[in-house]
């Protein structure tokens, strides 16, 4: 019997998802960068799409987070990240529908951060997103120009509803048209649909904010070099910058000293 999902991680550059393959198809998308293979801690982000392990931030410092640019090591049937202030462990497992990815991560008690499983999809432009309406929606600055109303001045973000926060239409992605916006949706479920196939991601973590990220860049970056790409990214925490998390906007540690959460993914629709 053939596996409905197949994932291949690169554990010697980042710990690195490099596919995710359903029924012939792959979903991520993926950028030749050869200076990828050379990176080092405190390197700034080199975009060669796949799956990114961000922690213990996304955007701000350092970029992309500590565990993309160190080498993971395999401890038997785990993937295991060593860094000074914290163990990641990642389990990866088949499941009939698809995958369960269970993380560990062990740290000080007290310890703040903010984890991504920065996936950039390989979409066509009929692609959509489904999420639960109304879901509380954060924009951030790059959107300032798209919504209906001005930016206040010095927000980090401002909030609307899923599908359309502030009047953009973020749930359909259409031809590309200059412009790039991230998003942080208070919702632990996404269902992609792109034409007849289908890709559901979610996010279990008792105790800890769990939210949706997205990165709708539609060729509107970099400034210098576009580029089409897009994220859809389960994430502990509401911000992509852990400077900018206030109350329960971020993951933190217990007096265990230990964290866990779990990512499904299925290869069908669990759309509600």
């Amino acid at each position: 019997m053939t596996a409905p999902m197949d994932i291949v991680t690169d554990l010697a550059h980042g710990g690195r998802w490099t596919s995710l393959r359903t029924a012939g198809r792959e979903w991520l998308w993926h950028r030749e960068v050869p200076e990828r293979q050379s990176v080092s801690p405190g390197d700034a982000f080199v975009d060669a799409g796949g799956l990114e392990e961000c922690i213990p931030t996304v955007r701000g410092t350092p970029d992309h987070g500590d565990a993309w640019s160190r080498p993971w090591t395999r401890d038997g049937d785990s993937d295991v990240l060593h860094h000074d202030r914290f163990i990641l462990t990642r389990t990866i497992r088949g499941t009939a529908e698809g995958a369960e990815v269970d993380y560990v991560l062990k740290a000080d008690a007290g310890f703040r951060f903010v984890w991504a499983a920065h996936a950039l999809l390989d979409l066509s432009d009929r692609a959509t997103l489904h999420i639960r309406d109304g879901a509380n929606t954060r924009l951030f600055p790059e959107a300032a120009p798209l919504l209906e109303e001005a930016w206040p001045q010095g927000a980090a973000w401002v909030e609307g509803s899923w599908p359309a926060p502030g009047g953009l239409r973020l749930d359909q992605l259409g031809s590309d048209d200059g412009t790039a916006v991230g998003a942080v949706v208070d919702a632990s479920h996404c269902c992609v649909h792109d034409r007849a196939d289908r890709l559901s991601l979610s996010l279990e973590a008792d105790g800890q904010p769990v939210s949706t990220a997205l990165w709708r860049n539609l060729g509107g970056y970099p400034a210098a070099h576009p580029y089409r790409s897009t994220g859809v990214e389960p994430m502990l925490g509401r911000v992509f910058d852990l400077a900018e998390a206030g109350l329960g906007d971020a993951a933190r540690v217990p007096e265990s000293g230990e964290v866990r959460w779990r990512l499904t993914l299925t290869a069908n629709c669990r759309c509600t």
